[in-house]
């Protein structure tokens, strides 16, 4: 922090010696290079202290929230090591742990003016997700009600997640949103004064297995009916500033209450439309109670070191004090701000469009109706293209050619102006660099507004800055030409459009780069490649002009040259390994480890074929090539096939081909084995067969069908009742119960083809998955573990798959 004070001394102690010094004018041959690289320096002392230091400086000085408690809870909570849905420690412990505190909350807030209620909800349902079906039973929420004692009509929902994935102790995801939660309930609950409206703090255990506890909250619990709009707390990476990126639907007065309460902004439209576009392969309750409860909300993660999201590194030593203290300020401030609020009562009334919204470097947040952005947008392209046709049609350009070879013009000066380095054509340079790039910008523009995207603030931003600096400037350089005091005032007018940009580029950054790191599908160097030239082009735009101003670019081109040869030539050996254990900031490969056993059924029930094996899974891009120098084993030789006339591909679990591996090994037989059966096989009256099953196992279970050529599935007991295909063939559902759960029954029924061949109408697959407990483990999987590098994080456990033709 005080070299970034120091050099921004320099730089500004430099800026206020050019202009005192600056009496002439003329081109500034010499210094200009240096100045813009001053200029970027300068950009990255104000993004440095803004972004990363100012949003800390006063957490501690004008706090309500009170920390103490936070930690705690956090230690407490992810003692009990990982928690999946099903297990000892998220169905018992865990909720044990949150009942007490709850309790205790409740104890000693009786006196106050406001109520707390207590139920623990264990809701059963089903419903369609991304093209599958996802099934529970007897998961676990904890819902706490928190009103006036005379009673709400009104609530207003916060929402985290208690339970893990497997083999992770989940601090941050999403621990920390529950410890957080619970002295935002503390605060609120000792008030001494009413709350307005009420407010429902719901601990819920069932996220990480496709937001089942959410829905099952908020499609079945009586306090559902009331909830309004709703905060929903979530993580893509552990501690760091907690960002707003999803907000809404079409409820601007959300983010104009975030917007007023929140002591330390962090809030980008443009991370909204990332994500709900997809773009990053994951998802959070926030789609369940938009789209099941048709509610409104605010989605907030935290997204710094995603490297270990999802880890054994998830710990809560690795989440700073201050960053839970952030996250405790902003939440209780913004909830206490809605809960008083006159719009959570009459929502509906406030519902119009879309917000554009955004931070300045964490200290405010802008925010304005889309339709507005609309207008603001078109009439800065309207300006722009103004400009550019006066520009274009100015009797000085009318003067050297027809109207139809002005580009050609521009073009020829512009070629003349590299070569020649001749002043009057450097001059020209300037003006048409800059035309070029205002006129992509607006392009830029232009499209992002005609599809409707709020993100077209950030090009909006990008022309209208640089167009007023330059119609601002316009007399400066018409007496002066390119001097020094031009060129420092024109970059001073670029600081805010180019400081906020890059503060994108840097969310960008720091969200795709561990994201990338946790896809299969394609290489994430050229995703990221394509990100840092485009960012480059972007950071280039108004200021490439000015490498033209100096005398000789031979070195400056020699120096940007060598740089890129020093590091392909680094990269193409191999010298930048992508993985490290360093304690101090790991970056885990990460692999999946299975040890499963298959049995393939025919028609009459009888065993066809059956192996087991190690199924090894790579997570990311580069499969298994690191490993197998120190696993010889683990080789391209074992590499899987897809077979097709099995219910995806044979395999318990559905992952690329590229990146699947299957290493002989003995047979699993988990101490709660699955039990499959076919309780009745019927016609019906309309000419389908309905089969009816009964299945018993662990908490964790797939189930697969794929009807033969010439079937069709017609109904099932799942969701609404029509089948959904989740591939071209196959149909997938995905199951988790809690503890004392019943026997999982369904059914489904089937259109037989005309003429049934000899592997019947249908084959179905139940695959089991067992996450935690003495079942979790096998002597050859806990070898093979042993024998991984300290850098690959292997996440291991147990399974089985079981098919059958009908």
């Amino acid at each position: 922090a005080w070299l970034k004070v120091f050099c921004g001394y320099e730089v500004v102690w430099t800026y206020y010696q050019i202009l005192k010094n600056d009496i002439g004018g003329g081109l500034c041959f010499h210094f200009t290079p240096n100045l813009t690289c001053s200029y970027v320096l300068h950009m990255l002392v104000l993004i440095g202290p803004c972004t990363w230091i100012w949003p800390y400086l006063s957490i501690f000085a004008d706090s309500l929230y009170a920390l103490s408690g936070t930690r705690k809870h956090l230690e407490r909570i992810t003692s009990v090591g990982p928690r999946p849905v099903g297990s000892r420690e998220n169905e018992v412990l865990t909720v044990n742990f949150l009942l007490e505190q709850i309790e205790y909350i409740k104890t000693i807030s009786a006196s106050g003016p406001n109520s707390v209620t207590v139920d623990v909800q264990r809701p059963t349902g089903s419903y369609k997700f991304l093209g599958g079906i996802t099934s529970y039973c007897k998961v676990s929420n904890i819902a706490v009600r928190l009103e006036p004692k005379a009673g709400a009509q009104h609530l207003m929902l916060a929402n985290c997640h208690f339970d893990t994935v497997a083999n992770s102790p989940g601090a941050s995801d999403d621990a920390v949103s529950c410890a957080v939660m619970l002295e935002v309930l503390h605060s609120l609950a000792n008030l001494s004064t009413p709350l307005r409206h009420g407010v429902v703090f719901l601990f819920n255990g069932a996220e990480e297995t496709m937001q089942q506890a959410s829905h099952g909250f908020i499609t079945q619990h009586p306090w559902a009916k009331q909830v309004r709009a709703f905060i929903n707390l979530e993580a893509v990476g552990v501690g760091g500033k907690e960002l707003v990126f999803q907000t809404g639907p079409e409820n601007p007065w959300l983010i104009q209450a975030y917007k007023h309460a929140a002591k330390h902004p962090f809030a980008s439209v443009v991370g909204q439309e990332i994500f709900q576009r997809r773009l990053i392969p994951s998802d959070t309750d926030f789609r369940i109670y938009r789209d099941f409860g048709n509610i409104p909300g605010i989605d907030l993660a935290f997204i710094e070191n995603g490297f270990i999201y999802h880890t054994k590194y998830d710990t809560p030593d690795r989440i700073l004090t201050d960053s839970i203290q952030r996250a405790g300020d902003n939440i209780l401030a913004v909830l206490k701000h809605l809960v008083m609020s006159e719009e959570l009562a009459d929502w509906s009334e406030y519902r119009h469009g879309n917000m554009v919204f955004f931070d300045l470097l964490g200290m405010v947040v802008v925010a304005y109706p889309a339709h507005v952005g609309t207008i603001i947008n078109y009439m800065t392209a309207i300006a722009t293209f103004l400009y550019l046709f006066k520009k274009c049609f100015h009797p000085s350009n009318m003067g050297k050619g027809s109207q139809e070879h002005i580009l050609i013009f521009y073009s020829f000066i512009c070629l003349l102006a590299v070569i020649l380095r001749n002043g009057p054509f450097l001059v020209y340079s300037v003006f048409l660099y800059f035309d070029v790039s205002l006129l992509l910008w607006c392009g830029a523009l232009v499209y992002f507004t005609a599809h409707g995207l709020c993100s077209a603030y950030v090009p909006m931003l990008m022309v209208a800055f640089p167009l007023a600096t330059k119609l601002l400037l316009a007399r400066e350089f018409k007496l002066r030409g390119a001097s020094v005091k031009y060129s420092v005032l024109y970059q001073l007018g670029l600081a805010l459009p180019y400081v906020h940009f890059m503060s994108l580029i840097w969310l960008v950054f720091e969200i795709f780069t561990p994201t990338l790191g946790r896809i299969n599908t394609y290489p994430p160097d050229v995703v990221l490649a394509t990100i840092v030239t485009f960012t480059t082009l972007f950071f280039s735009s108004f200021f490439l002009h000015f490498i033209y101003l100096a005398r000789s670019t031979k070195w400056l081109l020699a120096g940007l040259g060598t740089v890129f040869t020093v590091f392909l030539l680094l990269v193409s050996c191999g010298m930048f390994f992508p993985y490290t254990a360093d304690p101090s900031g790991p970056r885990p490969k990460r692999v999946s480890i299975q040890h499963t056993t298959r049995i393939f059924h025919g028609l009459e029930g009888q065993v066809e074929s059956r192996d087991s094996g190690l199924w090894i899974n790579s997570c990311d891009y580069t499969g298994m090539q690191h490993i197998t120098p120190i696993i010889p084993e683990i080789n391209d030789t074992i590499k899987t096939n897809c077979q097709e006339d099995r219910p995806f591909c044979g395999f318990p679990w559905f992952g690329s081909d590229k990146n699947n591996w299957f290493l002989p090994a003995p047979e699993v037989f988990p101490k709660s084995p699955v039990e499959f059966q076919l309780l009745s096989k019927e016609e019906t009256k309309w000419g389908t067969v309905r089969l009816t099953f009964e299945v018993k196992g662990p908490s964790h279970m797939s189930l697969y069908l794929m009807p033969h050529r010439g079937a069709s599935l017609s109904s099932w007991w799942f969701g609404d009742g029509t089948p959904q295909l989740y591939l071209a063939r196959e149909y997938f559902i995905f199951y988790t119960h809690g503890l004392d759960a019943p026997a999982w029954n369904f059914w489904f029924e089937i259109q037989p083809p005309s003429e049934e061949g000899p592997e019947g109408m249908i084959s179905v697959a139940i695959s089991s998955h067992y996450y935690f407990g003495e079942d979790q483990r096998t002597v050859q999987l806990d070898d093979m573990l042993q024998r991984f590098p300290k850098w690959a994080f292997p996440s291991s456990w147990v399974s089985t798959y079981h098919m059958y033709r009908y």
